[in-house]
């Protein structure tokens, strides 16, 4: 099950979204990551003529896409009450909800981590359920945690998992590709051998 709404406040987007110092990605990094994104698939051939944004936050991505890929329709999502009256998201929890569309590219940046194991793995398997092509997923782990992120700039409240945990999950729907890149199992999309995982 989701954290409630309410941990994710105008004070929670202030210092993780709205302060440089505080922050951990702004609009230039996201913009850098949806043009690597969006480049390999490009890349790969596929059309990104749909898009949904799981958690979308201050919404970086919808900006971005609104900006350099127009003709995309986007959706986005948020379970922050807050977030959706604050930047226009639909309020929906993954953990319970599934669209009735699947999407060329779903974006799930930082949502997994706030879930509880439960939680975590149905909203795995909506997500799953929601992609016809692709998955971006940024989820950080136990490791994460000890080795990689800046306590300073990262909510640590979160339930620490291990990857293969996720990944346990990932591959029922999934094809790793690298770099939070997961293909839709029949998505149609050819790739070299050490492309993938």
């Amino acid at each position: 099950m989701a954290k409630g709404s309410e941990v994710f406040s105008a004070a929670y987007y202030g210092k993780y979204y709205g302060s440089a110092r505080t922050r951990v990605h702004g609009a230039k990094e996201i913009a850098r990551l949806c043009t690597a994104i969006t480049s390999m698939l490009d890349w790969w051939g596929v059309p990104i003529d749909s898009v949904l944004d799981v958690g979308a936050g201050v919404g970086l991505w919808r900006d971005w896409f609104a900006k350099h890929r127009s003709r995309a329709a986007y959706r986005s999502t948020e379970v922050s009450r807050y977030a959706c009256a604050q930047y226009g998201h639909e309020q929906r929890d993954i953990t319970r909800w599934r669209a009735d569309d699947a999407f060329d590219l779903v974006v799930c940046q930082g949502v997994l981590p706030y879930l509880d194991d439960k939680g975590c793995a149905d909203a795995i398997d909506n997500l799953g359920a929601m992609t016809a092509g692709f998955l971006y997923l940024e989820a950080i782990t136990k490791k994460d945690i000890k080795d990689v992120i800046d306590n300073a700039k990262t909510d640590v409240k979160v339930y620490e998992r291990t990857a293969a945990w996720y990944r346990t999950r990932l591959r029922k729907h999934y094809t790793e590709v690298g770099c939070g890149l997961w293909a839709k199992r029949d998505a149609p999309v050819l790739f070299y051998e050490l492309e993938r995982r």
